[in-house]
């Protein structure tokens, strides 16, 4: 019995009683489970049951409530899209004006679910049956099939013409070959991540031209994507879910992309913050940022920021500084409110040194620390070991850094933390 019949056996009477009694199954007791039900159903469905019910488990976190309902591949849960990130890009469309799309490499359908739920019609396309299969029944199972046509076919073959968007999610992992590896598959298989765009499948100059065929469109890629990579005619917009860099997604058409606009959008509340395209792509907009002293504010950007390369639009916004040429931490005079980074009322800032910082956190009674780094050699959990944190009853923040170009120390306190009233820092 091969994964489709036995997939097609879990959305029958038998499978359903199955999933339904697995509903809020513990894994720890699945030897257990899996013994007592084996006495009364077929070993393969059994096993597929408590598999599907490990998966929706794990989705919880992607797709909240709607995971129990829904169907999985084990790589259909680690590439589809967050619930929430998809939601923004299908509202997007929509503002655009999309009623109908066609939305490429699918997988398991949560995108098709998003968009669905925004009102659009959707074709959803995938190579791999396994993971149609899930998709129909996700829409099924949703109450959106009305709106969700899947089909199974090479996406690089599909007629996209009359459809007003396209939406490309290419592969970004290894493929697996027995598993049908090809050119126009599935973004769900694989071995291991692949950060060349032309290595993904289909590869990015492929889905950029059908993107520029489309009235409007939209790919997914990864965040990571060399900025010299990007298509100049599109706008690139970053996005991050609680303070979690997730995707970068390229936009191409009127009425909303801005050709060769960077776009930081910080998810739940919506936030986003749009810096004009760049004479040079590659560059680091350090370079365009001015550096000074610390001061006694530190703003720490969202990644989706940082990726964006709009670090000195945040600077700017903050009337602040870089610590260093190199290093993505804005320092500024005053407390500025700002949704793209967040800020620390710095107490100390001292050059590198393991016995003085150990000696002040024993002095201040500190016995809780948040070690973060960047730009440093310095492990945060061998210096955390080093520091032997005890039962001090206070807290702070340590930034392991450079402060132009040397090794640095700075400590300080979240400013949501800090009470209410003027704020005083510690140096």
């Amino acid at each position: 019995m091969n994964d489709l019949d036995v997939f097609a056996r879990l959305l029958a009477p038998e499978g359903q009683a199955l999933l339904a009694e697995l509903r809020d199954h513990d894994p720890a007791d699945e030897l257990a489970a899996a013994t007592r039900l084996r006495r009364e159903h077929p070993a393969a469905l059994v096993s597929a049951a408590l598999g599907q019910a490990r998966l929706r488990q794990r989705a919880v976190a992607k797709f909240g409530a709607d995971a129990r309902r829904m169907y999985f591949t084990p790589n259909g849960v680690e590439q589809s899209t967050r619930a929430t990130v998809a939601d923004h890009r299908a509202a997007r469309f929509a503002a655009l004006g999309v009623r109908t799309l066609a939305d490429l490499c699918c997988g398991i359908g949560g995108d098709a679910l998003a968009l669905a739920r925004a009102g659009i019609r959707v074709l959803a396309v995938d190579r791999d049956p396994l993971a149609c299969a899930a998709a129909r029944a996700n829409a099924e199972a949703l109450g959106l099939a009305e709106l969700i046509e899947v089909r199974c076919a090479d996406v690089t073959e599909v007629d996209t013409a009359g459809f007003d968007a396209v939406f490309v999610d290419p592969a970004r992992r290894g493929k697996t070959p027995a598993r049908g590896a090809g050119r126009g598959g599935s973004s769900r298989g694989g071995s291991g991540r692949i950060f060349d765009p032309e290595a993904y499948e289909p590869p990015l100059s492929w889905a950029v031209e059908a993107a520029r065929a489309a009235p409007c469109a939209a790919l997914k890629i990864a965040p990571g994507v060399p900025h010299e990579a990007l298509p100049a005619d599109a706008e690139t917009e970053w996005i991050s879910d609680g303070g979690d860099v997730k995707e970068a997604v390229v936009w191409f058409g009127p009425g909303g992309p801005v050709r060769g606009g960077r776009r930081a959008t910080l998810l739940p509340a919506g936030d986003s913050l749009l810096g004009a395209a760049r004479p040079d792509p590659a560059g680091d907009e350090a370079d365009r940022a001015p550096v000074g002293p610390v001061g006694d504010w530190l703003y720490e950007p969202d990644g989706a920021v940082i990726r964006a390369h709009l670090v000195a639009d945040v600077a700017g916004q903050l009337d602040g500084r870089l610590i260093d040429p190199t290093i993505a931490y804005i320092t500024a005079d005053r407390l500025t409110a700002t949704p793209y980074a967040t800020a620390y009322a710095l107490t100390d800032v001292l050059p590198f040194n393991v016995k003085k910082l150990k000696a002040l956190l024993r002095e201040r009674g500190v016995g809780i620390a948040v070690i973060k780094k960047r730009g440093s050699a310095v492990e945060p959990e061998e210096l955390r070991k080093k520091l032997k944190l005890g039962g001090g009853r206070t807290s702070c923040t340590i930034f392991l850094t450079r402060v132009g170009g040397a090794p640095a120390m700075l400590l300080g306190r979240p400013a949501a933390e800090v009470a209410e009233g003027p704020v005083t820092p510690g140096r």
